[in-house]
Order: structure tokens, then C-alpha cells, then sequence
């Protein structure tokens, strides 16, 4: 199964959170904040939404940084996604 998202939404997967400080301390999960920065995993097709034309900028493989609460997290065969919106996406990471 995959997920296919419509409109200005896009597909993200989270990226491991850090389980060491910088000081070399090990952090338990309950303790590690909720990771910011996601890869995409699939984009919507973007077009009219709202009133508005809207383009989709990413491509799939990107890195990026989203708003801490945002989205709606999924889970599907094990895996945890969470779907956005393109506007919810803050930046690109290279």
C-alpha cells in the first residue's frame, strides 16, 4: 500500500532523532524532542486549492524543516508518516 497525497499535501517520513547530546549524554526516548526535519517520501500534484494556484516545490528525496505540530501523523505496514501541506514545510535542507 502506498499513500498518494492530493492537492498541496505532501508525504514525510521523520528522521531518527538524536539520542546523544553533544556532551556525550544518552537521552531516553521520552526525554529526545520530536524531530523538526523530515525526508519526503511523496508530493501532491498541487494546481488550484483554496482559490489559489499552487506549484509544488519539492521532489521527492528532498530533506526539510517543518512547524513542530503540524500535519497528521499516519501509520501504515509499520511505518509512521505525516502528511502536510507544501505551506506547512519551512524549509529545504541541502
Amino acid at each position: 500500500m502506498t499513500l498518494k497525497p492530493l492537492a498541496d499535501r505532501v508525504v514525510l517520513k521523520f528522521t531518527e532523532a538524536e539520542e546523544t547530546t553533544k556532551g556525550g549524554i544518552i537521552l531516553a526516548s521520552s526525554a529526545q524532542e520530536k524531530p523538526q526535519i523530515a525526508e519526503v517520501i511523496s508530493v501532491g500534484p498541487g494546481g488550484l486549492v483554496d482559490g489559489k494556484e499552487v506549484t509544488m516545490e519539492l521532489e521527492i528525496g528532498d530533506k526539510v524543516i517543518l512547524n513542530k505540530y503540524s500535519g497528521t501523523e499516519v501509520k501504515l505496514e509499520s511505518e509512521e508518516y505525516i502528511i502536510v501541506r507544501q505551506s506547512d514545510i519551512l524549509a529545504i535542507v541541502e
